[in-house]
């Protein structure tokens, strides 16, 4: 009787062994992991928005769910409707506020679409190279938008002014103020216009590169309601420039690697794609058709792990 009450002793303090080790395999996966910031794109906004947008979560709770998995996040507001020079200026500024705030050392940068133009922008332009160690750009038209093109040749000059302050009220009105410049916005996302940039935006050393991207494989209005109905100029756009066919609405699939592409998110056999706008989940846009807790997950611990 005392040698099976032994034996159960034992077993017993081998079993809590066991359950103290696998606790450790259980642990946040982004734990120890630098802090993220989240850039966000062209009519974008962040958590300190003051504008009635800024109701809903631009990037569909992404930045909860990173939380959750142990990383410290900021998802910062730059002006809605802006040049990448200057949203980059805004960025570097919230975002070295930001570290010397808490005490950090330096951050990781997502950046969906112009986002990830304006933070390419701070880091080798404005010197935050220094506090970055990755950027992760998501759907971002490095090489320009053929929609972009399409708008600037369309709209005579006359009317451009006209238009854009007409759209800087309203943008102003949702957004809640700041200088708008839809004009300025337009010409960073050209192809000419980011050309231009590219030249003048070289790669920090310092600083580790990396894109995903995704496309639309049919422009079915259910699953992309918005982006659907830009997609064949996008298409057509992409063709006449030599940037080929396959895109998310906005930006070619050319367009979008940067540094170390990474690839898109995974779906299943009756998703149509995944479009600019669910590539970040906006206004949650993304949820229903792919796993986007999954993807965000795997842009964070890229990051992670080459920190």
């Amino acid at each position: 009787m005392r040698k099976l009450g032994l034996a159960v002793l034992i077993l017993f303090i081998c079993s809590g062994s066991l359950f103290a080790s696998g606790g450790g395999s259980s642990s946040k996966p982004l734990a120890g992991s630098y802090p993220i910031v989240l850039s966000h794109g062209l009519f974008g906004w962040g958590k300190d928005s003051s504008g009635i947008i800024s109701i809903v979560n631009y990037w569909g709770g992404m930045d909860t769910y990173l939380q959750s998995q142990g990383a410290t996040v900021y998802a910062p507001t730059k002006t809605a409707a802006q040049s990448n020079e200057t949203r980059g200026v805004e960025l570097n500024n919230k975002v070295l506020v930001y570290i010397a705030a808490n005490g950090f050392s330096k951050v990781h940068i997502i950046g969906h679409s112009q986002g990830g133009l304006d933070s390419r922008y701070a880091i080798s332009n404005l010197g935050l190279s220094s506090k970055v160690s990755t950027l992760t750009t998501l759907n971002t038209p490095h090489r320009g938008s053929p929609i972009a093109d399409i708008v600037t040749t369309v709209l005579p000059d006359w009317i451009k002014p006209f238009v854009s302050s007409i759209l800087g009220a309203v943008v102003q009105l949702v957004y809640g103020g700041g200088n708008q410049d839809a004009l300025a916005a337009l010409g960073s996302l050209t192809t000419s216009g980011t050309a231009a940039f590219n030249n003048r935006t070289p790669n920090a050393s310092a600083v580790k590169y990396y894109s995903y991207g995704s496309y639309i494989t049919i422009p079915d209005l259910i699953q992309h309601p918005l982006m659907g109905i830009i997609q064949p100029a996008c298409v057509a756009g992409g063709l006449f420039n030599g940037q080929g066919g396959t895109c998310d609405g906005l930006v070619p699939y050319s367009s979008l690697t940067w540094g170390t592409f990474k690839g898109g998110p995974d779906y299943g056999l009756l998703v149509t794609g995944v479009d600019h706008l669910q590539a970040s989940n906006t206004l949650n846009s993304g949820k229903p058709w792919y796993d986007v807790e999954g993807y965000f997950l795997k842009m964070a611990s890229n990051a992670k792990s080459n920190q």
